[in-house]
């Protein structure tokens, strides 16, 4: 059974070389504290792998693509910087890789929509990971609403971070108020939305019918829930509206592994109870159908 990950993240060697110095030097303080910090025992919560080293871990899992995802920039400078990065990963392994295109909402409608079309013509198939809100713009940002209705446009999936209200504090966590997503997907009803990290179990804590262009993918997972949220969301929610994803290199095991990996979080959905036609469809299918592999 093919292995799809949509959710991996990957920085551009100028970024690896010396995470801290270019957060400093960038002015992307928010990346420094989420991604940069380290744990109590001086481990980093995340790696930085190069491409090679992605490709290694993949196959070592398994994995027989993954979708890199872009981060959520303080500055627009730092949106293109991991655009071209990206295009230039999608066209050395075509066969491997997809990603998606981020971008900063404060850019402007114009500057948006040129850096979408921009990224689309190099091969880019979505836009995320975004997060309008730990950019310091509304969910009513010209620049954004622009973004979301080009995407829709050119068929481009939209993945968005979310935060569970009920999860844990840790730095640099930023709320995001769960009644913005489904304000958005009502009001651009022609885009598709995947919500990061279980869409912050948005169907569990909101009893109102959701729209039909909603998504979900399970990265970061064991960071934040249980084995048994395979189980429990999919008894709510159909396994055609989930996606299979680590946010590697985050380490989502860090009790357990010392680098992160594929291998472990594949195994749990595995374990996971659901049928076999459920895991097919979120394990791949889902993310071939959406991105059209």
């Amino acid at each position: 059974m093919p292995i799809i990950d949509a959710h991996v993240h990957l920085y551009p060697p100028e970024v690896n070389r010396d995470p801290v110095g270019w957060a400093a030097a960038c002015g992307e303080r928010h990346w420094a504290k989420l991604c940069t910090r380290r744990r109590k025992d001086g481990r980093g919560v995340q790696g930085f792998p190069g491409v090679e080293d992605l490709l290694r871990a993949m196959d070592a899992a398994g994995v027989t693509r993954a979708v890199l995802q872009g981060w959520y920039w303080e500055h627009p400078a730092a949106c293109r910087m991991q655009n071209r990065f990206y295009a230039e990963c999608v066209r050395t392994h075509p066969d491997r890789l997809s990603a998606f295109a981020t971008l900063h909402p404060g850019a402007g409608p114009a500057a948006v929509i040129e850096e979408i079309q921009v990224a689309c013509d190099a091969g880019l198939v979505g836009l995320g990971e975004l997060s309008p809100h730990s950019q310091g713009c509304g969910i009513d940002d010209p620049g954004f609403g622009a973004a979301l209705e080009r995407a829709g446009q050119l068929g481009m999936p939209v993945n968005l971070h979310v935060t569970d209200p009920e999860s844990r504090n840790y730095p640099g966590r930023v709320e995001t108020p769960l009644a913005d997503f489904v304000a958005l997907a009502q009001r651009y009803p022609q885009t598709t939305f995947v919500l990061a990290h279980w869409g912050g179990l948005l169907p569990l804590r909101i009893t109102v019918p959701l729209p039909d262009n909603i998504f979900y993918d399970t990265a970061a997972s064991p960071l934040l829930y249980g084995q048994d949220i395979w189980r429990r969301f999919c008894a709510t929610v159909p396994a055609v509206k989930v996606l299979f994803g680590t946010d590697y290199p985050l380490n989502a095991y860090p009790a357990i592994d010392a680098e992160p990996n594929f291998t472990r979080l594949v195994a749990e959905a595995h374990r996971s109870e659901l049928s076999a036609l459920q895991l097919k469809a979120i394990m791949a299918e889902n993310a071939q159908r959406l991105l059209h592999l």
